[in-house]
């Protein structure tokens, strides 16, 4: 297995390209103190002006950190934060970004996702997002289907395609790592999706496991699984149908990761892999709000946007 060291010195300076005359805040919490300490050991020998920042875990994804962890990280040049609860959708993160620093988040990090994740060239990746782009940029029409009984068609509207290269270079910039997708809040969908790789709260599936997903004119309708299902309702006693909505289709670009591992985090980037998520996409082009994001992964997927299909990026291609 790659080293810690090895999938710092990816983040540090490749991904984030921290230079001398740089500030660099990492932050981290008590049970992913070793992730943070091999970056900032990074970080140090390149600037004199890096600190790092421990807290204890925050309650839930999105939960605000303390107020010098949060003062840390707007007064740095670059901040990589690699924390058991995500703090990309925090006030935190995006006073920082507005601040100008280039910030990247490594939500619910493990060492076998960072070493795994953070052993690849990020520039293959922006090139395999870029490629990707290429093909599905002016399509009204994205279909999914796979073998295991997926067959979903996405209006995507006026909506825009993002990529999630990992390269943060320019001021203001944020991005998860590790990175690798390329992804659209689209504008409707109609189908079934059925989930066969991995998902919360199950993670890796086990080899005939599946979960089936119905969707009409954008919600979901139907979900096969109980737990799932369970948290779809909780949240929509709060906000109604946007619970339902279904709010991403993504493409992963990294085809570094050659076999899923049960982190969404990371499985949702594997190269020739299709994610679909429910619920809130107000942060990633859309305009619905939800206090869920439910990612799930479908194995090998065929992607055909206007009648086109898709040649998709794997490790056979790379």
């Amino acid at each position: 297995m790659p080293s810690l060291r090895a999938a710092a010195e990816t983040a540090v300076r490749q991904c984030l390209s921290l230079e001398s005359g740089e500030s660099c805040a990492v932050v981290t919490d008590d049970k992913r103190e070793s992730i943070g300490t091999a970056i900032y050991d990074v970080a140090s020998e390149i600037t004199d002006d890096a600190v790092l920042v421990r807290y204890p875990p925050g309650e839930t994804h999105g939960s605000e950190p303390p107020a010098p962890v949060a003062a840390a990280m707007a007064g740095a040049d670059v901040v990589l934060a690699p924390t058991t609860k995500s703090l990309s959708h925090t006030r935190a993160r995006t006073e920082a970004n507005e601040a100008g620093a280039r910030v990247a988040t490594l939500p619910g990090i493990t060492e076998d996702v960072f070493t795994t994740g953070l052993a690849a060239d990020y520039d293959s990746i922006a090139a395999h997002c870029e490629a990707v782009r290429e093909q599905v940029d002016d399509a009204d029409e994205i279909r999914v289907t796979t073998d295991a009984g997926t067959d979903i068609t996405f209006g995507i509207g006026d909506r825009e395609w993002l990529s999630d290269t990992g390269i943060v270079h320019d001021s203001g910039e944020m991005s998860n790592l590790p990175a690798g997708e390329v992804f659209v809040s689209p504008d409707t969908a109609d189908g079934t999706f059925v989930v066969d790789g991995t998902m919360r709260p199950h993670g890796l599936l086990e080899p005939d496991q599946r979960l089936t997903f119905e969707v009409e004119d954008g919600l979901v309708t139907t979900i096969s699984d109980d737990e799932i299902r369970a948290t779809v309702e909780d949240a929509a006693a709060e906000v109604g149908d946007a619970a339902y909505n279904l709010a991403e289709l993504g493409i992963g670009t990294n085809v570094a990761v050659t076999d899923l591992v049960g982190s969404v985090l990371l499985d949702e980037k594997a190269g020739g892999t299709v994610h679909i998520a429910i619920g809130d996409n107000a942060g990633i082009g859309g305009e619905t709000e939800a206090p869920i994001h439910l990612d799930g992964i479908l194995r090998e997927p065929t992607v055909v946007a206007d009648g086109e299909q898709l040649e998709l990026p794997t490790a056979d291609n790379a």
